[in-house]
């Protein structure tokens, strides 16, 4: 009998030491904002979003899990429990604060309007009249150009990610777009394909559009992850992971305080 109870006990210890070991985190991606979310050549998932994500599990010690969704359906995807949290980039702003719980901030680069180094276009209601501008659907991009710019004569067109609106912008159909300042001057601006454009005129920090730099999205029940991720995040900080990462896509602080340009 004693060897019997000693038994079962080992098992349920194993099955314990088990079920941690398995504990998950899963977040939320769309895949299209390089240098913070992208696709590798072979598929793997790359980017300073992906790296922090991983160090954070790492440091948290539960096993990483990466679920892909077009960035405009995070939210409601996210509430139907299709994943933890929401790692993507997204901008703290009051509206989608009213949806979600925020960690503590990721990082706050700001908005630009990429356009042909020579077309004089500036992210100003008198320079883009009767143009064109494109927007990734769901961002704090296509919200401050569709309430500033869309009514006043601009021509405003969403797009479903911001790796279709650089086709249309190379080809002509759309004289620009408004989009992450550290994402096109790290990505397309870099490319073949991005060396006749540039970042045009002052970079954008409307903290009333675009939130107060960006963070982690999670249900605002999920009080465990909400500080678990935190934790993590403070430890990063302080063991120099965060700025080693930011470091390999960087070269300049993207931890700025809003309002600051």
């Amino acid at each position: 009998m004693k060897k019997f109870v000693l038994s079962i006990s080992v098992l349920l210890c194993g099955f314990s030491v088990s079920a941690l070991a398995e504990e998950v985190l899963r977040f939320g991606v769309d895949p299209t904002f390089p240098p913070f979310e992208s696709k590798a050549t072979d598929g793997t998932l790359q980017g300073f979003d992906i790296d922090i994500g991983n160090a954070i599990c790492q440091q948290a010690k539960v096993k990483c899990e990466w679920v892909q969704i077009g960035f405009d359906a995070a939210i409601p995807a996210l509430h139907a429990r299709k994943f933890d949290a929401i790692l993507s980039a997204m901008a703290m702003t009051p509206k989608r604060r009213q949806q979600v719980a925020f960690t503590n901030m990721l990082y706050n680069t700001p908005s630009a309007l990429v356009a042909r180094k020579n077309s004089g276009l500036k992210p100003e209601l008198n320079s883009l009249k009767g143009k064109t501008v494109g927007v990734a659907q769901g961002t704090t991009q296509e919200t401050y150009a569709k309430a500033l710019w869309e009514k006043q004569g601009v021509q405003v067109i969403s797009y479903p990610n911001q790796d279709e609106i650089y086709p249309d912008l190379v080809s002509g159909r759309i004289d620009a777009t408004l989009t992450s300042a550290a994402s096109a001057a790290t990505g397309f601006l870099k490319s073949p394909q991005g060396q006749e454009y540039a970042i045009n005129g002052k970079t954008l920090f409307d903290q009333q559009y675009f939130g107060e730099g960006v963070g982690i999205g999670l249900r605002k029940d999920d009080t465990t992850n909400l500080k678990r991720i935190n934790q993590a995040l403070a430890e990063l900080h302080q063991n120099g992971t965060f700025d080693r990462l930011a470091k390999n896509y960087f070269s300049f602080s993207i931890y700025q305080q809003t309002g600051q340009q």
